[in-house]
This record gives C-alpha cells, structure tokens and sequence, in this order.
C-alpha cells in the first residue's frame, strides 16, 4: 500500500478536499499523511481515534472458582485488559441503549474460562483458553492472539490441584470510560518537522548543537528546510499532518481511522441538528447516537447536573459565598459571615 493516495476531485469554484497519502501499512499499524486541512480538524480526529472508536472489552467478571494465588480483583483486572476481536463491535448496541436488564446476545459477548492444574509442573493460563459463547460467535469478541506460539496473554499460573473457573461478560465502549476500550496502543502526530512555525521552543545547552539535541524526525525529507535569511510568515498555518496509528490488535489499523471519520461525521452531525433541527432534518428534541461518556445528561447540556441548578461542595444552589444561583453572586448573597466581600451585609 506505500505511495496510495486518496485524491477527491475538487470541483470548480468549490474548496479542495482533504487528501490522504499512505506511506506504510501493515496488520498492525499504518502511516498516513493528512494535508490541505487545518489543525484543529487532523488533532479533532487523533483525539477520537485514541477515545471514541468503540471497540470490545470483558467489562463484567464472575468468577465461580478460584483456588489460585492471585486475587479475583487481580485476575478481573488482567481479563479487562485483553484485547478481543472487534471488527463486528457495530453489529452489538451499548448496553445503556439496549432493552435489557444488564446485558444480553444483543450487546454482549459471553466467554467462559475453566483449567485446572493435574500434575506437579506449573501450569499457564493464556487467553486461549477463553471460549466464545457459541450464541454470539458471529459477533466476534475473542481473544487476539498474534505471539508466533498462538498462546495470547498470560493470565495466571497454577500449581497441582489450582482451579479457575470463572465466566466474562464481553461489551461494547470506547476509551473515554475505561482504558481497555481503547483500539490503539500509540497514536503518533507530528507537523512541521523543521519548525518553521516557531510552535515549538527548542531550547539547547550553549555548548550543544541544536541539530544534535534535536534531530530531525523522518518527516524532515518530506518538507522543504527554512532558507537562510527567509522572512518569518506570521499569516503561515500548518497544513500537512503526519499520523502513525498502531493497533493494539483488535481492529485493524484502517478499521480503526475509518470507524474515527464515521464519529466525528456523527458528532458534527449532531452538532448541526441541535443547532438547528428543522433545517438539518432532525427531530425538536436532538437525538445523539454516537458514542459518548457515561454521564452525558441526555435531557440537556453534557454535565450531571440537575434541571433545577447546579450543586457544589457547598450544597445545591449555592456558591463558595453561600448565595444561591439568582439573585446571590459574590456581591449579592449570603456569605459564610452573614456578609459579601465588599463588607456590606447581604439583606440590604
């Protein structure tokens, strides 16, 4: 894939599209250079590829028998974190969307692990030994093994007459509330490799070469070097972009910066219809469909706060100076010593 570029015609009198050229590509991560865009667009997608693909996770764990030495916390914690196969993440509902009481074959995958240790030689655990509920095969959610041995992670060891049994409840989120959501274990990005910008400050020791404390990276050849003597462009924005995506294995690396296109193009969509629903199609009372934290108040603004005011450390309403949302301010209410911080009492 070295050298394929993207190239959308631009149409006459219309502005030019952002295009894409692929440097490297493989299983696990890929290379790209994002250009004719502006930074606050190319560092809006790196957030939401690191954040808010979804992606699968075991989120709930019981554990039926565990006469190892680890603790079920321990191991709970170990199952979260291994990465499980997600390019059919879409086809399953976040569970805060589905109909179910806790989870179902509709927004969950079930896994079941039991090995127990028969002989005196110690005996490993590895996410291969994770079974997929046969119900929810065509969902995917196992385990990602790429170690050239076809064991996976390691998950616990057992001596002679150690047990583990336990089942794991496998759902669908994005990084944004839990670490092991995320789909990429680095997200390189970088613009202008020669600074000519001034966005960075490369201080250097007196006696050290700048070009030693601070080496060009391999985008340097890519970009013409400032000239000797050139006016610095104060007007000047950056414009091409360099990404480097490593997946964590269980979304291929173009999966993922697609599934990162589709919700910003989801975000920005619901952006539109809440400012103006009728004009955009959308309903009087917006709906958002894209992934989100689990706290979003959905009746209304993005924070837990309620429709009747807000609440601070010092109770509902009320502010470090004790008056409330209408008529106390830091001149107007009530304060801790009956007065405001001009000194007159807050009565009159």
């Amino acid at each position: 894939m070295d050298g394929m570029n993207y190239d959308p015609m631009v149409m006459d009198g219309e502005p030019e599209q952002p295009q894409v050229k692929i440097s490297a590509a493989d299983i696990t991560k890929v290379d790209f250079e994002l250009s004719k865009t502006n930074l606050a667009f190319a560092n809006a997608l790196r957030r939401i590829i690191q954040a808010e693909v979804p992606t699968m996770a075991i989120d709930l764990v019981e554990i039926e028998v565990n006469s190892s030495v680890l603790a079920d916390e321990f191991i709970a914690h170990r199952l979260g974190l291994i990465p499980l196969d997600s390019k059919e993440v879409s086809e399953l509902n976040y569970s805060r969307d589905c109909d179910c009481e806790q989870y179902c074959e509709h927004c969950s995958v079930s896994l079941t692990l039991h090995a127990k240790c028969t002989s005196d030689e110690i005996m490993k655990v590895y996410a291969r030994d994770l079974v997929v509920d046969g119900r929810n095969a065509n969902a995917g959610g196992g385990p990602v093994i790429r170690d050239p041995e076809g064991y996976g992670c390691l998950i616990a060891k057992l001596r002679k007459d150690q047990e583990l049994k336990i089942t794991c409840i496998a759902k669908k989120g994005i990084a944004k509330e839990h670490a092991k959501w995320m789909p990429t274990s680095a997200v390189g990005f970088e613009y202008d490799p020669h600074n000519k910008l001034h966005h960075i400050d490369m201080w250097f020791e007196n006696d050290t070469d700048p070009e030693v404390e601070w080496p060009k990276s391999k985008y340097a050849q890519w970009e013409e070097p400032a000239q000797e003597g050139e006016p610095f462009d104060y007007d000047a924005v950056p414009n091409r972009f360099y990404f480097e995506v490593e997946s964590s294995g269980n979304m291929e690396p173009d999966q993922i910066v697609q599934s990162g296109i589709r919700v910003l193009q989801q975000k920005i969509g619901g952006l539109l219809k809440g400012l103006d629903p009728r004009k955009y199609g959308g309903d009087e009372e917006p709906q958002f469909d894209g992934p989100r934290s689990p706290d979003m108040n959905m009746d209304g603004g993005t924070t837990p706060w309620q429709d009747g005011g807000y609440t601070t450390p010092y109770g509902g309403n009320t502010t470090a100076y004790g008056g409330g949302g209408g008529g106390g301010g830091a001149a107007g209410g009530m304060t801790a010593y009956g007065t405001t911080p001009y000194g007159q009492p807050s009565w009159q």
